[in-house]
């Protein structure tokens, strides 16, 4: 593939009008497809008003805007994608759903069109199953907003065509883009990861160790995180975040890391999304008060560490299991979720006995199964060695 290459998108909601105007920005002809006419008209609206944005602040030229909105045009039927020679579904994370829009699009589509889904959490063999050709299935999965955020997962299914991957990969390479390729499974690399960050702060709440704002004061100042849990959880949205955690629970056969919490199911039923609802763990309601944390060091560096050791298994044991390599592991989270550092290499920092030992005192306390220190951690650290 190249710059001549058309490019489809499935779905003109916030990722899929970025990914369409990441892949415009790079020279390409994109064709941004959706059932949904006013969401299509809304998403040419939303175009024009980034793309003025760019220009007023200098980042590009008016005629360079020009040219991209130039290059992007609407389709409301599989018709108007039928010469693409890539499609990028971001539809609604279901499955049903999306198996039958690639069920779909490969019968309205070259056999060479290579179709991918930018889902976040669901199996790309699962959605391929549901394709004659499933050798050309393949997952390209971007973070919002995606024309900021510079990583991007590939996911090859169990049947996608090694040279499928390579050729996507290359591709996406070209857009500017930081790539890392993960193994098909529950929540790739970032959204798998990313639960203990979420899931253990939650825990520390639920146990009456500490406030929200204290949790997140203690992650920022003690780990150097751009944003706590909590805070990351109303900008992301506690719609969005819960769905994706119960997805992966369910996916890992309710393995305990990765349980959901009520805490954050109760917010999700009363539609307390979060900063695009007004309310979620903080209220953003007009003349609203965020609370103080409570400043206190010792408390927000056991904070901190009980976390960050929850993360470093858990990207111990993506290794483990040959999710990604070492580098992928932590360009994925510095990239994805904005992380200080990569986990693998802040484990070799701190010392991985050191992370073992709080993980064992952790297991010894509760006798539970999320605080089992992974295989090869515990292997690691009693053998003194370093992921690096």
């Amino acid at each position: 593939m190249n710059k001549e290459t058309i490019i489809g998108i499935i779905g003109s909601g916030a990722m899929g009008s970025g990914i369409a105007q990441v892949a415009a920005t790079a020279g390409h002809q994109v064709i941004l497809f959706d059932v949904d006419l006013n969401l299509l008209a809304e998403s040419e609206n939303k175009f024009k008003t980034n793309l003025e944005k760019l220009v007023d602040k200098g980042k590009i030229t008016f005629e360079t805007a020009r040219e991209i909105i130039g290059r992007i045009s609407l389709g409301d039927s599989f018709a108007s994608i039928s010469k693409c020679g890539l499609i990028i579904e971001a539809i609604v994370e279901k499955l049903d759903v999306k198996q039958a829009v690639f069920a779909g699009l490969e019968k309205n589509t070259s056999a060479d069109c290579i179709i991918a889904s930018n889902t976040s959490s669901l199996s790309i063999t699962s959605i391929a199953s549901s394709c004659k050709i499933p050798s050309r299935i393949i997952g390209i999965h971007f973070f919002n907003p995606a024309t900021l955020m510079p990583l991007v997962e590939i996911i090859p299914g169990l049947e996608t065509d090694p040279k499928i991957l390579l050729e996507t990969k290359s591709l996406i390479d070209s857009w500017g883009k930081t790539t890392v390729v993960a193994k098909d499974s529950p929540g790739f690399i970032v959204n798998r990861v990313a639960r203990s960050f979420y899931g253990e702060s939650i825990r520390i709440y639920e146990e009456g160790i500490a406030d929200f704002a204290t949790i997140d004061w203690a992650m920022k100042n003690f780990g150097g995180f751009k944003m706590g849990p909590f805070e990351l959880m109303d900008f992301i949205g506690n719609d969005v975040n819960y769905l994706v955690t119960d997805t992966v629970w369910h996916q890992f056969f309710y393995e305990p890391r990765f349980k959901p919490s009520l805490t954050q199911k109760r917010l999700y039923e009363a539609k307390h999304f979060g900063r695009k609802s007004g309310k979620g763990f903080y209220d953003y309601s007009e003349g609203a008060i965020l609370p103080e944390p409570t400043k206190d060091e010792t408390l927000g560096i056991k904070i901190f560490y009980r976390v960050l050791a929850m993360l470093i298994n858990e990207a111990a044991d993506s290794l483990y299991l040959k999710l990604a390599t070492r580098e992928d592991i932590d360009t994925a989270m510095m990239k994805g979720v904005n992380y200080p550092k990569g986990l693998l290499k802040w484990a070799d920092e701190i010392g991985v006995s050191v992370v073992y030992e709080k993980l064992e005192k952790l297991f010894d306390k509760y006798g539970e199964d999320r605080y089992r220190p992974c295989v090869l951690l515990k292997k690691m650290a009693l053998e003194g060695k370093s992921f690096y």
